[in-house]
């Protein structure tokens, strides 16, 4: 017979040992949860007595997680997911409403999600929907939290996928674009090296395709540009493009309808190595409500349109 949850673990020990962790810190924990320090410090050691073993390492000057609290971080994280989706299901179906929430990275939010709404709000399941935006870390954080169903976008890297699974639906490989008249756009075959000397906007340094813009740079014997700006935003990459010398370096299918309509330039470059799986990422094992089953098939139909 399945034993049963220990009465004694409230949600106030879940809330406040989920927050210490990403917080780093037990005063920084609980100026976000609306709690004192000593009511955060007292749910930890009141969960730990229950647990009968340290969750986290006090022995160093950063609070950190002890191996035990890294094993209880994966079950209490998909824990408190599962009963906020309970929750909101429940709100949602007394109220009438439903809400389709989830994250779009660059290199899906300007081709194929603007399609994939368009196709959703045209279904008999449409709903009100909320895109986040961001990069790959903070939308995974949503999700692992079921603040959002589900992801589109580049696939993360194995080590962060930790209770995710991913859904391959294409595949996509980097562009180095300009404005129109732009020393380097006449150009038949410029060197990497050549770039350097230029501003780039580059992806931030945590961001899914960074690792391969650095590898292909390195690779060209490229180790710095000039001037870097690390954005994830499309607009203020566009923008800045078109006003200046800067190269953008940037998922095509961001750019894809600025480079069709003449508006972008793509610099003949090598970019074959930075293939890379863009897709859906889910919680492993969560079951997604109806509307967010909708909206992920509206995403397969704009992409199998080839539209994108």
């Amino acid at each position: 017979m399945a034993s049963l949850l220990d009465p004694r673990i409230k949600l106030r020990h879940l809330l406040s040992f989920l927050e210490v962790t990403r917080q780093g810190g037990v005063a920084r924990a609980g100026a976000e949860l609306g709690m004192t320090q000593p009511a955060v410090s007292k749910a930890i050691a009141e969960l730990e007595d229950i647990l009968g073993v340290p969750l986290f390492d006090r022995t160093r000057r950063a609070l950190s997680l002890s191996p035990y609290g890294e094993m209880f971080l994966r079950f209490a994280t998909a824990g408190l997911a599962t009963l906020r989706q309970g929750v909101d299901s429940i709100a949602e179906a007394r109220s009438g409403t439903n809400l389709v929430a989830f994250g779009a990275l660059p290199s899906a939010e300007a081709g194929v999600v603007p399609l994939a709404l368009a196709r959703f709000a045209a279904s008999s399941l449409a709903c009100r929907t909320q895109v986040e935006s961001g990069p790959s870390p903070y939308l995974l954080e949503l999700l692992r939290t079921a603040a959002i169903e589900f992801v589109v976008g580049r696939m993360a890297n194995p080590e962060a996928m930790g209770g995710l699974s991913f859904e391959h639906l294409y595949s996509e490989e980097l562009a180095f674009v300009v404005r129109p008249g732009h020393p380097l756009a006449e150009a038949e075959a410029p060197e990497l090296r050549s770039m350097a000397a230029f501003q780039a906007l580059m992806p931030p340094r945590r961001a899914i395709i960074r690792p391969a813009v650095d590898a292909l740079l390195l690779a060209a014997g490229v180790g710095r540009f000039a001037l870097e700006i690390e954005t994830v935003s499309n607009s203020l990459g566009r923008s800045y493009t078109l006003m200046s010398d800067a190269i953008w370096i940037i998922s095509r299918g961001v750019v894809e309808r600025d480079l069709a309509a003449g508006q972008l330039v793509r610099l003949p470059v090598d970019v074959s190595a930075t293939l890379g799986p863009v897709g859906i990422t889910t919680r492993t094992g969560a079951e997604l409500s109806l509307p967010a089953q909708a909206m992920i098939g509206a995403i397969r139909e704009a992409i199998s349109g080839g539209r994108i």
